[in-house]
């Protein structure tokens, strides 16, 4: 059985949104045809308490890009996005969420981020999602949405660690480049550890 996998299509994400993905909303319409594609169709969410340790706010003489310690691992200083409940955690009105059969959040845990849907950044505990995919037999995944360079590398290599075979929807991912080539190395790291890099065309012309 094939799953897809949309990776955090939320509005602070998304154009307007307080950690906005350049073209971030050029996905969801991607998105959108490839959900008619799948029996099985499951969404991550950054979920976060107000008081998460990689939001720079929350340190004193912090800003976002930084690099510190957080519960005994390197974290990334990032803007308060996805806070639990709120607008921008919510995700984009214009994807067709009833397609959605489970949502798994992520980063609910103040002490620890959460890049991959499966774990935590520190692989202390598991979000449920291999387990739920397993238990519906599942052997393939197919992975879309943002951030190429984070969440989406991040839940990609779990996806493969895990045992699945595994593919990237590249024309239904854009990244945040902190680095210039941030997407581009992430795409690569991805592709040498497993996972097979496809368009969306390639899904939507097998019908």
């Amino acid at each position: 059985m094939k799953a897809l996998i949309l990776v955090d299509l939320q509005n602070d994400f998304c154009q307007g949104g307080a950690l906005e993905v350049k073209e971030g909303n050029m996905v969801i319409p991607i998105a959108n045809q490839l959900m008619e594609q799948f029996d099985l169709v499951v969404a991550t969410q950054d979920w976060h308490p107000a008081n998460h340790g990689s939001f720079a706010a929350n340190l004193m003489w912090s800003k976002p890009g930084q690099i510190v310690e957080l519960d005994g691992l390197q974290q990334m200083l990032w803007p308060i996005h996805c806070v639990q409940d709120s607008f921008g955690a919510l995700f984009v009105k214009d994807l067709n969420t009833e397609k959605i059969t489970k949502v798994f959040p992520k980063g609910t845990d103040p002490k620890i981020d959460s890049y991959s849907g499966f774990f935590d950044n520190g692989h202390r505990k598991s979000t449920g999602l291999s387990e739920y995919l397993k238990d519906k037999g599942v052997k393939e995944v197919y992975v879309l949405g943002l951030a190429t360079d984070y969440c989406v590398k991040f839940t990609t290599l779990d996806a493969i660690t895990e045992g699945f075979k595994t593919y990237l929807v590249e024309d239904a991912c854009r990244g945040v480049n902190i680095q210039e080539d941030d997407s581009k190395n992430a795409i690569k790291a991805m592709e040498e550890a497993g996972a097979s890099i496809i368009h969306s065309s390639d899904i939507l012309t097998a019908v």
